[in-house]
């Protein structure tokens, strides 16, 4: 979507169009304005303002919010850009949970919820999205069309050709051809489906632990081992998407004449994600005795409580993943590294000895953070995907009906 008019450029209409994005663009970065604010912030004229104000308010794009009430003579109008213009949808899809917000254009939360993901196949996946979706519209008392922009995180790597969702293991039957128009028939257009571990990055720059950072990489280990990279303030997606799907690092010590054979099966899972994920650490402890542990959480409850054999699988995990975190410094060299996912919330058990492992794994020892904002990351950053979009679809739809 480019946001363009059809409107020969010069023409009073096309005109007409730039001088309401101006005034639109500024109502939205700066917030509320009276018509003498948004002159002087856009350059344009009173009367000219005057008029974009109109059109604007006229397509519910731009409403009033009030009055002034400081200074000398008579009171003005305070302009805002009208937050119920159009929603946003996102959806987080998870091996464990599927998490949605619904967020109108000004960012403001109007209903979200968060499920236990137990389909077993792709299509009940494709229907549970579709019914929880309309569940948080019904609940905010929308439409399900006022819902303008849809952006899905999910494991894996879009495949334009194919349609499908590569790369994603851990969620049965997601590699199936014709997958993403799946998604769109029951979620509609203007959907974008992005990886989880992108959207995590983007939500920890938007309003987390990265939001100074212009290089920085976010590790995110829970079920899979992801990462998401952002350099020059920009998402690095690679050739095919699959930049930052680090559990496809090769890990430890492996037979090459094996694998020179040919005889191995390759590995749905990557080395790393099965030596780091969450998975390896119940593996892992179990091996050192830890039977009573039944999940990731178990253990690291147990390291906390100074349990010592919980503690011995801590540092263990994080050797594993100062191994992953070296190997990807010394190709990108972030100023800083995220921690997230399931695994990494646990950064305050897991830097220490993390930060040992490094010492001995590399020269090059970046600044290693936690992640700030939790199970929230993906869906904010699918928000501030979502919110982009948006804004020109909505202003898009004002334009060629106007």
């Amino acid at each position: 979507m480019t946001g363009q008019s059809s409107h020969p450029v010069g023409t009073p209409a096309s005109m007409r169009v730039l001088n309401q994005r101006a005034v639109l663009e500024l109502l939205r970065r700066s917030g509320p304005a009276t018509r003498p604010q948004v002159a002087k912030g856009t350059g344009l004229s009173k009367p000219t303002v005057g008029q974009a104000l109109l059109g604007l308010e006229q397509a519910g794009l731009v409403r009033p919010a009030g009055r002034t009430s400081a200074g000398p003579g008579r009171s003005a109008v305070v302009y805002e850009a009208n937050p119920a213009a159009g929603y946003v949808l996102a959806v987080d899809i998870g091996r464990e949970r599927i998490r949605l917000s619904l967020v109108d254009l000004g960012g403001t939360e109007a209903a979200r919820c968060d499920e236990r993901n137990r389909c077993r196949s792709a299509s009940a996946l494709v229907r549970q999205v579709r019914e929880l979706a309309d569940r948080i519209v019904d609940s905010a008392g929308i439409r399900f069309d006022q819902v303008v922009a849809k952006v899905v995180g999910s494991p894996g790597v879009a495949d334009r050709n194919s349609r499908a969702l590569q790369l994603a293991p851990n969620l049965p039957g997601w590699g199936r051809k014709g997958l993403l128009d799946e998604l769109e028939s029951v979620l509609g257009p203007g959907l974008v489906v992005e990886n989880d571990a992108n959207l995590a990055a983007l939500g920890e720059r938007e309003r987390g632990a990265a939001r100074e950072a212009r290089a920085f990489v976010l590790v995110t280990v829970g079920t899979g081992v992801g990462m998401g990279i952002v350099m020059d303030g920009q998402l690095v997606r690679g050739a095919h998407g699959a930049a930052g799907e680090i559990g496809y690092l090769p890990y430890g010590r492996f037979d090459e004449q094996a694998v020179l054979s040919g005889e191995l099966a390759p590995s749905p899972r990557g080395l790393l994600e099965q030596a780091a994920g969450a998975g390896a650490v119940v593996e892992l402890a179990h091996e050192l005795g830890l039977d009573q542990a039944r999940s990731a959480k178990d253990v690291f409850d147990a390291a906390r409580a100074q349990d010592p054999t919980a503690v011995r699988v801590v540092e263990l995990i994080a050797a594993r993943l100062a191994y992953g975190i070296a190997s990807v410094t010394a190709v990108i060299d972030p100023e800083l590294v995220v921690l997230g996912g399931g695994v990494g919330r646990n950064y305050e058990l897991l830097i220490e000895p993390m930060e040992r492992a490094l010492r001995y794994l590399s020269p090059l020892l970046p600044t290693v953070v936690g992640g700030e904002l939790g199970d929230d990351a993906v869906l904010a950053g699918a928000v501030a995907v979502g919110l982009r979009a948006a804004e020109e679809t909505v202003f898009d739809r004002h334009v060629h009906t106007g």
